[in-house]
C-alpha cells in the first residue's frame, strides 16, 4: 500500500462504511477496524450500493479503486494512515479511549476526523494527547454520495491542519465546511433537529402521518432546498425587493405561535409505536437495502440534473471531474 494515499476507518457501522466508500472508491486504500462479527458483510453492501451510484455522478473515470482490508486491532487499521476518520457509538468515554489508542500509534501528521453529529471538538479533545490532531468531520448519509462535511476546529486545531483536512477531504470530491464557531450539532443538526420536533408534534397531536409529513417536503420546499437552501430560496420569495423585503412581509410571523419549537412531546410508548406502525405502512414495502438504492438512484438523477445547470452539488460535481480529467490523462 502507498503510505500517501491510505485511511483508517474506526468504525464500520452506516457512516464508517459510507466514509470507506468514498475513499476507496476515490483510490486510497482503507484500513477499518470494527469488533463487530458483521463488519464485513455490512460494509461490502454498502460498498455494493457506491459502486453501483457513484460513477454515475461523473463524466470522467474515478481513480482505481483502492484496496480495503479489515485489521484485528485500531494500531492495526491506522498504521500509515494519512487519515483516519472514527465513527465509533456517541458516547464520549468510547471516543476518548479510541483516540488515546489511535495516538499512541499515529505520526504526529495524521489526522484523525470525527464523525460526531453533536460533540463539539473540544470537547473529543479532553485528556488528548495531541489534541490539535483531531477535529470534527461530520458527513451526511450516504457518505459516498452525499458531498457535505462540516469540518469543525476548536482554538487548539491550527490552521496548517485545517487547511489539510479541507484539502484531503475535497480531493475525494466532497464539501468541506468549516464551522465558524463550536457549538453543539454543528450547523446542519441543529436545523434537521428543529424540523424533526415540529414533525413529532404534528403526529402526536394527529395534524399529519408519517407519509403525510414526508410528502410535504419531497413534493415542495425540499425540491427548492436541495438547489438553493434556505436564504436563498427565501431571496426569491422576496421578489424584486429582495431579502429585506421578505424579512419585513413575513417576519411578523415568527411571533405567532405556529410551530412548538422550544418544546419536545413526550416520546411515550404510544407515540412511539404510532410513527413505527405509520413508518411500516409508508415503507414497510420495501428493505433498507431496497430503500437504500432507491435513495442512491434519485440522489443521483437529482445532482446529474443539477450538473447540467452547474448549480449547487452539480458545480461541485462538474469541478471534480475537471480533477478526475486531468489525473485521467
Amino acid at each position: 500500500m502507498s503510505k500517501s494515499k491510505i485511511a483508517a476507518v474506526i468504525g464500520g457501522g452506516v457512516i464508517g462504511g459510507g466514509w470507506a466508500a468514498r475513499f476507496l472508491l476515490n483510490g486510497w486504500d482503507v484500513q477499518v477496524y470494527d469488533p463487530a462479527s458483521d463488519a464485513e458483510r455490512k460494509i461490502a453492501e454498502v460498498l455494493a450500493n457506491a459502486r453501483a451510484s457513484l460513477p454515475q455522478l461523473h463524466n470522467n473515470a474515478l481513480p482505481a479503486e483502492g484496496e480495503l482490508r479489515f485489521c484485528d486491532t485500531i494500531e492495526e487499521a491506522v498504521s500509515g494512515a494519512t487519515w483516519i476518520q472514527e465513527s465509533v457509538p456517541e458516547r464520549l468515554a468510547i471516543k476518548h479511549a479510541t483516540f488515546a489508542t489511535i495516538q499512541a500509534a499515529v505520526d504526529d501528521t495524521a489526522i484523525i476526523g470525527s464523525s460526531t453529529s453533536g460533540y463539539k471538538p473540544s470537547e473529543l479533545q479532553i485528556d488528548a494527547s495531541k489534541p490539535a490532531q483531531i477535529l470534527v468531520a461530520h458527513p451526511f448519509n450516504p457518505v459516498y454520495l452525499l458531498p457535505l462535511v462540516e469540518v469543525v476546529p476548536s482554538p487548539q486545531n491550527d490552521e496548517d491542519t485545517i487547511e489539510r483536512a479541507k484539502s484531503i477531504l475535497s480531493g475525494v470530491g466532497m464539501k468541506p465546511l468549516r464551522v465558524r464557531k463550536e457549538i453543539d450539532a454543528h450547523i446542519a443538526d441543529r436545523f434537521l433537529e428543529a424540523v424533526w420536533r415540529e414533525a413529532l408534534w404534528l403526529v402526536k397531536d394527529g395534524v399529519a402521518t408519517t407519509e403525510e409529513i414526508d410528502d410535504a417536503i419531497r413534493y415542495g420546499f425540499g425540491l427548492r432546498w436541495g438547489q438553493m437552501g434556505l436564504f436563498e430560496t427565501y431571496r426569491v420569495a422576496g421578489g424584486e425587493a429582495g431579502m429585506a423585503h421578505f424579512i419585513a412581509q413575513f417576519g411578523p410571523c415568527l411571533q405567532w405561535p405556529w410551530t412548538k419549537l422550544m418544546d419536545v412531546p413526550e416520546l411515550t410508548d404510544e407515540l412511539v409505536q404510532t410513527i413505527a406502525d405509520q413508518s411500516d405502512e409508508q415503507s414497510g414495502m420495501h428493505s433498507i437495502r431496497e430503500l437504500e438504492r432507491i435513495r442512491d438512484d434519485n440522489l443521483v438523477g437529482m445532482m446529474q440534473a443539477l450538473k447540467q445547470r452547474d448549480w449547487g452539488a452539480g458545480a461541485l460535481l462538474n469541478a471534480h471531474d475537471k480533477t478526475l480529467h486531468s489525473e485521467n490523462n
